[in-house]
């Protein structure tokens, strides 16, 4: 067998991706498993989204490559969609680039802006993709501590006391995952001033903000933010199009331009179908997010009496698509996740695969039926 190459020698492969084949098998020995782990919506894209996907993979140019930057006038529609539910103005030609999924930005992003031996400032709980990734690139990560007790939101004294001279990149994520905080204009104020301090790019990965949050936010509302930062955004949850593989990173022309020397290096354009219903998703009105979160907020005060009957405390002023819970007695998330999935047939994520400071919770996703949930319940 050829030798991998050694950047492989830093990463595992991804979780979800190692538990499921355990999940599978005990399916496939006929275990009634109810999956509470994965963040993939299932209910279904708006009847318009559908409707405008199937009219254009019939147009004649529908199968043909696509430009790296996408249809103008998906450009156009994240740009109006900015504008309408965040206030932010961007120039779609320029601080707008379309992307296969959000997850694959991280790559671009991590690819475009960090040399080997960069630090990366990744928070402490978050997104494992960070942290691999810049691995992967030969990055040097510094973990910021995120705790329940400042809210989930960055220390900022802390951070001032870390070396921070060989740091360029600092990833972001609010509303937060997986914790369910939100963040402030305030908050994002600060990020802004300390990247500006330190010459640091700071990273908003923000694909929550529409899922049972009241007031949704940007980290581009504030004012120079395009001058040290970048948003990443997607329509995976928001509209229901996670399988789609539908993104977008927004910025100033000239960070926009870095990246996408390197997607048109790495990938093709979006599909042409994908596109056009893409487009169809951006125009919907609020209706379509306040019907979307009646059946979320149905879910999760479904979970909230699951979590009270396993004793689990939780915060009620979460936001996003999950419900991040601690556990009683400072029993470890690995050993009560396992012993739910043998005992009770109920898989559920631990929150040690986030990072240290996960260690002690469980996350439930909201992307399970209401039926499912009660199932769940009747277990106990």
């Amino acid at each position: 067998m050829i030798t991998v190459a050694n950047r492989l020698q830093t990463v595992q492969e991804y979780y979800f991706s190692r538990k499921l084949k355990e999940v599978n098998a005990l399916i496939t020995l006929g275990k009634p498993i109810i999956n509470m782990g994965i963040g993939s919506p299932d209910l279904m894209p708006h009847s318009l989204v559908i409707e405008a996907i199937q009219k254009a993979v019939l147009e004649p140019k529908a199968h043909q490559y696509q430009s790296y930057q996408g249809l103008p006038e998906l450009r156009k529609g994240f740009a109006d969609f900015y504008q309408k539910n965040y206030g932010v103005n961007l120039n779609e030609n320029t601080e707008v680039l379309p992307l296969i999924g959000s997850k694959e930005g991280i790559m671009h992003i991590s690819m475009t802006f960090l040399n080997e031996g960069d630090g990366v400032l990744i928070p402490n709980p978050g997104y494992p993709t960070y942290q691999s990734v810049a691995n992967l690139v030969g990055a040097k990560t510094l973990l910021y501590d995120l705790k329940e007790e400042n809210n989930w939101q960055p220390d900022f004294d802390a951070l001032e006391n870390e070396d921070l001279t060989k740091v360029k990149l600092m990833w972001v994520c609010y509303p937060n995952m997986p914790t369910g905080a939100n963040a402030s204009l305030e908050v994002y104020q600060k990020l802004i001033d300390f990247g500006i301090k330190h010459q640091i790019l700071i990273v908003n990965d923000n694909p929550y903000s529409f899922i049972l949050n009241d007031n949704p936010i940007s980290m581009l509302q504030i004012p120079n933010s395009k001058e040290i930062a970048i948003e990443l955004n997607s329509l995976s949850k928001s509209h229901n199009l996670s399988g789609w593989r539908v993104g977008m990173v927004l910025g100033s022309a000239a960070n926009i331009e870095a990246i996408l020397k390197v997607k048109s290096n790495m990938d093709s354009g979006m599909f042409y179908g994908i596109q056009k219903g893409a487009i169809a998703a951006l125009k919907l009105d609020k209706s379509w997010f306040t019907s979307l979160n009646q059946v979320y907020c149905e879910r999760r005060e479904l979970f909230y009496q699951l979590c009270d009957r396993l004793e689990l405390v939780y915060d009620n002023n979460q936001v996003g698509m999950f419900v991040w819970a601690k556990l009683p007695d400072h029993q470890k998330s690995e050993d009560y996740i396992d012993k739910l999935l043998n005992e009770k047939h109920l898989f559920v994520t631990p929150g040690t695969i986030f990072g240290s400071n996960g260690e002690g919770y469980i996350r439930f996703s909201l992307c399970v039926e209401a039926e499912k949930i009660k199932e769940a319940l009747n277990r106990f």
